[in-house]
């Protein structure tokens, strides 16, 4: 695929301008419905036959984490189990305590979600970085069990399962794997929550079944954009975008800079994936199209390392000439589960927030009458008056 050039003019329009150079993804709504429902109505039946379908495999659903991994592999794992469980506790919040001006406290309190699940994708390859990325934060986030969906259950994966700690792998993918994680079967019990990337199917499944079961978002295909000021590398550019091109169709990777000399001396041959080059005249342009862009992957080199803090638009944002993205895609410690397609304007990445939920504890004690005398004027306006009566009849309560 060729590498389109732009002259940065209006950054929204420059944005929308390269996200279109991927093709737009097929609608598979009618087909994962089909699936869904199927699974959610026969269960096993139904699921066995989709794994042998789409799954191409002939084995139990569940299976045994373990197995043998080059010395190497082994260590590198052990490395990204390390930085990822470190930098996912650093999430974690404390318990807070507010006390009111009438005298009653509230309480906010943050719990995991009793079972969650891991969908680790299959595809071109196995992911054993999406098994450490996945079950390390659920566990951080105090997940009583962490479950692993992945098709084909590659030992690779068995093998990371095992080195995280997963409680249960189930040797399954795409929508039917999802529907039986979010409903249940006489073999899979049902989780509370359902993270991790996956193809056009496995994501719309999860916006089929997010009402029932947390999701943690859409991961469609990847993203990289570097905003390279003058003086920057352009061979590691250059690597940066081959790099992120190996993700294959649907992928955008994009540099944008303030000097057309570096932008011509990036060589990259993007393959399957999209790839744009934005000439911006000054290093303001180049933020605001960053902005617009929205990227899963923002990389800044050269003196556009000093725009850092003021990024609010990015999945993950890697900062200087030897931050590569693939560190974060395997060891740097962040989480290399992001939104895409532009959803970094409202959504991040996987974190422990994604397991866990905040929930009030109230204790109202003395305040019940300063708080009813507030509070029922309210209820009957509105038309509840056994609201109002509720609250005023604990306003003589012993403490």
């Amino acid at each position: 695929m060729a590498v389109e050039r732009f002259a940065l003019g209006d950054p929204a329009e420059v944005a929308a301008r390269v996200r279109a150079l991927a093709p737009a993804a097929e609608s598979v709504t009618e087909a994962v419905a089909w699936i869904v429902r199927d699974v959610r109505e026969r269960g096993d039946a139904a699921l066995l036959e989709y794994v042998r379908r789409f799954d191409g495999a002939e084995g139990p659903l569940r299976v045994q984490a373990g197995g043998g991994l080059d010395p190497d592999v082994q260590t590198g794992l052990e490395v990204a189990i390390a930085n990822v469980r470190a930098v996912a506790e650093a999430g974690l919040r404390a318990t807070q305590e507010v006390a009111l001006p009438q005298g009653q406290v509230v309480r906010l309190r943050e719990v995991p979600v009793r079972r969650a699940a891991i969908y680790v994708p299959g595809g071109r390859a196995p992911y054993p970085s999406t098994v450490v990325m996945g079950v390390i934060t659920a566990r951080v986030a105090g997940v009583d069990d962490v479950v692993v969906c992945a098709p084909g259950a590659h030992p690779l994966i068995l093998a990371a399962c095992a080195a995280c700690g997963a409680d249960e792998v189930y040797a399954m993918g795409g929508a039917h794997a999802v529907a039986a994680l979010a409903y249940g079967t006489a073999t899979v019990r049902r989780v509370d929550v359902i993270a991790g990337p996956g193809n056009l199917y496995v994501q719309e499944a999860k916006r089929l079944v997010s009402g029932d079961v947390g999701i943690d978002g859409f991961a469609g295909p990847s993203d990289v954009l570097v905003v390279a000021a003058a003086g920057a590398d352009s061979a590691l550019v250059s690597i940066d975008l081959a790099a992120q091109a190996e993700h294959g169709p649907g992928t955008i990777v994009c540099a944008v800079s303030d000097d057309p000399a570096l932008l011509d001396a990036v060589e990259v041959d993007p393959g399957e994936a999209a790839a744009a080059l934005v000439d911006a005249p000054d290093m303001e342009a180049a933020l605001a199209f960053a902005e617009a862009f929205a990227p899963e992957h923002l990389e800044l080199m050269g003196e556009a390392e000093g725009l850092a803090p003021r990024v609010r638009s990015a999945g993950s944002v890697f900062v200087g000439a030897a931050s590569g993205v693939a560190f974060g895609d395997y060891v740097a410690g962040s989480n290399h589960t992001l939104p895409t397609g532009g959803a970094a304007r409202f959504a991040s990445g996987l974190n422990v927030g994604h397991f866990r939920r905040r929930m009030s504890e109230v204790h109202i004690g003395p305040a019940a009458a300063a708080l009813a005398a507030a509070g029922a004027p309210i209820a009957r306006a509105e038309g509840f008056g056994v609201h109002a009566a509720s609250m005023e009849v604990r306003e003589n309560l012993a403490p």
